[in-house]
């Protein structure tokens, strides 16, 4: 997978866009996970859902403290995305972090956005 170092400032708001890697290094339909300032980002590439196709989200399990986010499965509950931890089977809602089953846990999630065909995540 490609490593960039880019940065941009977005006019419209106060994030810092870096680039992590490229449209090609993305799983339709999956996860991958890339390095930005010290934390493992999951980033799912959804291109058939209606709505956003892109989503950043921590790739740390809280339940079971290990790495696995990006691994796990995309679906879909009461109209809500989200992605099944493969450890312990909890849901993480794709556009807030939010746990179904454990309201106490939370994922952080970042904005992200093609520009071209480099994905940029946004750190404030």
């Amino acid at each position: 997978m490609s490593q960039f170092n880019t940065q941009r400032v977005n006019a419209l708001n106060t994030h810092v866009w870096h680039s992590v890697c490229e449209q090609q290094d993305l799983v339709r339909d999956s996860g991958v996970v890339v390095w930005l300032d010290g934390a493992q980002v999951a980033l799912f590439y959804l291109p058939g859902a209606e709505g956003r196709t892109l989503y950043a989200i921590d790739n740390h399990d809280p339940q079971s403290g290990a790495n696995v986010i990006g691994r796990g499965l995309i679906g879909s509950i009461k109209g809500d995305l989200v992605v099944a931890s493969p450890i312990y089977k909890q849901h993480f809602r794709l556009e807030d972090g939010s746990c179904l089953e454990h309201p106490q846990q939370h994922l952080r999630v970042w904005p992200v956005r093609l520009n071209g065909d480099v994905v940029e995540v946004g750190v404030a």
